[in-house]
């Protein structure tokens, strides 16, 4: 590719992502290249279309930018600085506890970018549990409250197989507290997956609470926040390609899953269009930054929006937001879970 295809598909990105709108030879001319001609313009769109950069929707229509000419348009930015302005509100100060400053920093990365933001939380294999809670509720069940060593809160309700009174039920709190107590996670779960005695009071009477107290422990926790921005761009008027798109929001797995692949590497990440391998996000682009403890990758956060972004804002929001937690996550005093 010469200078000037470059700076014609550059120009085309460029307008489309302002406009949402196929781009045509003479909406180039007037605005950035009017030393050229309308029929010079159209020989170079031809030339970038037979290269696989751009698409037409149909003939006589203008051009629209391939997920090859995003890939090319993202792979010719220089590094995000340390330091760019994020937005108009730094992420706030950890006051609230590490799992409240994660969905905080989920929040904070939607509401600048204007995008769904995401945080996956690290893995738990070596987390050491300090306390676990239970808190009676209504109907035969109750909120499980793990606590950390390092003030990490996990909070789900359970639900109790057996009625048990409200003084029962903080009771069986305290006493999987006395069991886990000092144990890392692994330990936890390995430990009841093969009990030494299967009959012990504790099995015998609240063998489903404790399964899926284990059940906690073993998954991950995916934070996504402002999934309804999606419909603010055109891209998602469609209601099927919404509901897909919404589904994999809610449900989460999956996202999980494709979050934790992409957590292994340090550094902002851009996966564009069907790079993705979850097939119902193949109309979005996913912009990721690992999180860092103690020089180590801890987790990932990152939004989904669609192809057509303004792509060097959104990167450098979204590495500053993962600097910003890294620096909080190293005023910890405890070690934090580390990565499996």
């Amino acid at each position: 590719m010469d200078a000037r295809h470059r700076d014609v598909l550059i120009a085309i990105i460029r307008e489309y992502i302002d406009s949402a709108e196929p781009v045509g030879s003479r909406v180039l001319c007037k605005r950035h290249f009017p030393h050229l001609s309308p029929a010079t313009i159209r020989n170079v769109m031809a030339d970038l279309e037979e290269m696989g950069y751009l698409a037409q929707p149909h003939t006589s229509a203008g051009r629209l930018p391939t997920d090859k000419a995003y890939r090319f348009y993202v792979d010719s930015f220089p590094p995000p600085q340390p330091g760019q302005p994020l937005g108009p509100r730094p992420l706030g100060a950890r006051r609230v506890g590490v799992d409240g400053f994660m969905e905080q920093a989920s929040s904070h990365l939607s509401s600048v970018t204007k995008l769904t933001g995401l945080l996956l939380a690290p893995p738990l294999k070596h987390t050491t549990i300090a306390r676990v809670d239970l808190r009676p509720l209504e109907n035969d069940r109750a909120l499980a409250v793990m606590v950390t060593d390092a003030g990490w809160l996990t909070v789900r309700e359970i639900t109790l197989e057996s009625p048990l009174g409200g003084e029962e039920v903080r009771a069986l709190g305290r006493e999987l507290t006395r069991r886990f107590r000092d144990r890392t996670v692994q330990e936890i779960v390995e430990m009841e997956q093969t009990p030494e005695d299967p009959l012990d009071t504790l099995h015998t009477r609240a063998r489903a609470v404790t399964d899926q107290i284990v059940g906690m422990l073993r998954g991950r926790t995916l934070y996504v926040s402002g999934a309804i921005n999606m419909l603010d761009h055109p891209e998602f008027w469609d209601i099927e390609t919404t509901r897909q798109l919404l589904r994999t929001f809610e449900q989460k797995e999956q996202l999980a899953e494709l979050m934790t692949t992409l957590a292994g590497d340090e550094g902002v990440r851009v996966t564009i269009g069907d790079e993705n391998p979850v097939s119902e996000m193949r109309e979005c682009t996913l912009i990721t930054s690992a999180y860092m403890f103690r020089d180590q990758v801890l987790g990932i956060l990152g939004v989904v929006g669609p192809r057509r972004l303004p792509y060097p804002d959104v990167i450098s929001a979204v590495d500053e937001t993962a600097r910003q937690v890294t620096e909080a996550l190293a005023r910890v005093r405890q070690d934090l879970y580390l990565p499996s």
